[in-house]
């Protein structure tokens, strides 16, 4: 009989607030259930974790109690008694309701309501109608002094709440203020035409292949990727549909000779159903299985980074410039709403640096020229 995986549980506490973490080796069917349950990947300490809560922690047994072995030796059960208490509030049934009736995506729904939730549990003893405008901005200090977070999650964090003020609560913007940290001024990461080549050639997994091979190609984003269905592909015209993508869009972008070829030899051996990449059970491929294939390739490729989705996307819009191709070209193909957005990659195209030539050259050029004469 085979021995079943097991699941370490633990609890950290800090500033009145828990954190539940679940830490197990690689196993598919355990990640796809902590998935579904809305735990969260903490990169730093290679765990998934999630706000404790006394119900999170009964819910883990009865989804787990089956198909693994728990340990929750390290859980002092009497030291969490304030936070369990401080952790029942509840996010109001409207606004998850809402969410959904909009057409939010099913990630963004998590994300929102797991970020409200917190941020309403930070002041159990009020309910989210009493919350004052002085009381968000302390939160924001929380957010930002104390657990230290991205500015992408501030953000996260701030929408959750504006939506249920704004969105549930009917309330005009000027009746509260919440401000919105300053973006760092970063340029996209990208990775060259021989850094790709070495990225493929490490990954020996034709599926594995295929999935770089579209990333890169075709410019699409991990989630337009997975949302790829096979009838998607025009092969003859060479397009790709890019259905509801970002904004709830629908776009086409560019479908490669050479991606065709790998298309194709992926399709003949793994004959997917309805989705272009599907995982156990031919149900949808996941985000976090995308990361890892690329974090394996890059290792392996020897490469001084590991690539990421967006990377690979960023790539294919600096290449595509430093081809010829017209700006409003690429932002059509990329699906930016703005030229502005797509305006950042001619700040790291080769192509644009080359023709400028520094001062420095024109000062040698003109000796060398004066030496002829």
């Amino acid at each position: 009989m085979k021995e079943k995986p097991k699941i370490t549980l633990s609890v950290k506490t800090n500033n009145r607030k828990s954190t539940l973490y679940l830490e197990f080796k690689y196993n598919r069917e355990l990640i796809d259930k902590t998935k579904k349950a809305g735990y969260f990947w903490s990169i730093s300490k290679k765990k998934w974790h999630i706000k404790y809560t006394e119900d999170k922690l009964k819910e883990i047994y009865t989804t787990f109690k089956d198909i693994a072995i728990i340990d929750d030796s390290s859980i002092d059960k009497s030291k969490l008694k304030e936070s369990r208490q401080i952790s029942k509030v509840e996010i109001p049934e409207e606004y998850a309701d809402l969410l959904i009736r909009r057409r939010y995506s099913e990630n963004t729904i998590r994300v929102y309501t797991t970020l409200f939730k917190e941020f309403i549990n930070y002041y159990s003893d009020k309910t989210p109608e009493e919350i004052t405008e002085d009381d968000i901005r302390k939160y924001q200090d929380y957010l930002v002094k104390k657990r230290k977070i991205a500015i992408s999650t501030q953000n996260q964090a701030i929408n959750a709440i504006k939506f249920y003020y704004e969105k549930v609560l009917h309330r005009e913007k000027g009746d509260y203020y919440i401000e919105r940290p300053r973006r760092a001024n970063r340029l996209p990461e990208i990775i060259s035409e021989a850094e790709l080549l070495k990225l493929l050639k490490a990954t020996d997994n034709i599926k594995h292949k295929t999935i770089i091979t579209m990333l890169y190609s075709s410019g699409v984003r991990r989630g337009e990727l997975l949302n790829l269905r096979i009838k998607d592909l025009d092969f003859d015209k060479k397009i790709i549909f890019v259905r509801a993508g970002k904004g709830k869009k629908d776009r086409t972008t560019v479908l490669a000779d050479y991606a065709i070829l790998v298309l194709k030899k992926y399709l003949e051996m793994y004959k997917p159903n309805y989705w272009l990449f599907e995982g156990t059970n031919r149900k949808q491929y996941s985000p976090t299985s995308v990361l890892s294939i690329l974090r394996r390739s890059s290792i392996k490729a020897g490469l001084n980074k590991i690539v990421r989705p967006h990377m690979l996307r960023h790539s294919f819009a600096t290449h595509m410039l430093e081809q010829g191709v017209d700006l409003r070209y690429i932002q059509t193909i990329l699906g930016h709403e703005s030229p502005k957005t797509t305006e950042i990659y001619t700040h790291v195209s080769k192509y644009s640096l080359a023709k400028i030539k520094s001062p420095f050259d024109a000062i040698f050029d003109k000796k060398v020229s004066n030496n002829k004469g």
